[in-house]
């Protein structure tokens, strides 16, 4: 009995099936989001906000800082006190699935160094409420101790790098998150974290809600020669996250006031 074999698929039929799963690979790079934990503070700014100019340098009235997370690994803090910084925040958690790996070199090692130091929450508001959150950041390295040199917590509330920009929520969700978040941060702390964010989302996931100013201090993000509009119910700025290349760490910031004024964030 003869053997029935398949007809050979013709050269120029493989050819353009190669093609093909080769032309998706790119689009698939694309939209893939990022691995869980990756967040980091001002990820989504360049690619919503631009970046346009750079603040004029030797103003003694701004403190030199730093913010840091898992991916630039153990920090250069001589090098970076010995350039003028005097402040840093490091990434302490995101969610309540992630600290980072890296947070005691980068934490204890800016304190070691001589600088005033704080920690930040990446919040995922889509995963978990804003109280067990809080509660998660200050379990993990987010709490505060009165010894002049341990700034308060910051809640990093941003656009999501894992899907939609608000993560979800109303602009009514979000505000009662963010209130869950820090009231919850006060009664653990006894401080008021402080608030990062970039006015453009927050009037787009927030409505431009402005009850918040007149208690928790504000980080804004905006990179070019001036901080620009601030969200609503926030007069001044108390820091600004200005470039995310600067020099040794890439991500620096500008205290809105001499080196007493961060002290005296410290101390409460």
């Amino acid at each position: 009995m003869p053997v029935h074999r398949p007809a050979p698929i013709p050269l120029a039929a493989l050819l353009a099936l190669l093609l093909a799963a080769l032309s998706l690979t790119p689009a698939q790079a694309d939209t893939a989001a990022p691995a869980r934990g990756s967040a980091y503070m001002g990820m989504g700014v360049l690619a919503h906000d631009g970046q346009n100019g750079r603040p004029r340098t030797g103003d003694a009235t701004q403190t030199e800082g730093v913010d840091v997370a898992s991916y630039q690994g153990n920090v250069a803090w001589p090098t970076l006190l010995s350039s003028g910084v005097k402040w840093a925040y490091s990434k302490a958690s995101e969610g309540t699935y992630y600290t980072n790996p890296y947070f005691s070199q980068q934490y204890n090692g800016a304190y070691d160094a001589g600088m005033i130091r704080g920690a930040y929450h990446f919040a995922t508001p889509d995963t978990t409420s804003g109280a067990t959150q809080a509660d998660y950041f200050v379990d993990h390295g987010g709490g505060w101790s009165q010894d002049g040199r341990t700034l308060p917590g910051v809640l990093d509330i941003e656009w999501n790098p894992y899907g939609a920009a608000c993560y979800g929520k109303s602009d009514a969700a979000m505000v009662s998150w963010i209130n869950d978040f820090l009231t919850t941060y006060k009664a653990r702390t006894g401080r008021n974290a402080v608030i990062y964010t970039a006015t453009s989302w927050w009037s787009d996931c927030t409505g431009n809600y402005s009850g918040f100013g007149s208690v928790n201090p504000l980080w804004v993000a905006r990179y070019a020669s001036d901080v620009g509009t601030l969200p609503a119910g926030w007069s001044v700025y108390t820091m600004w996250q200005y470039t995310s290349t600067g020099p040794t760490v890439g991500d620096h910031d500008r205290f809105n006031g001499a080196l007493d004024r961060v002290i005296a964030l410290a101390n409460g």
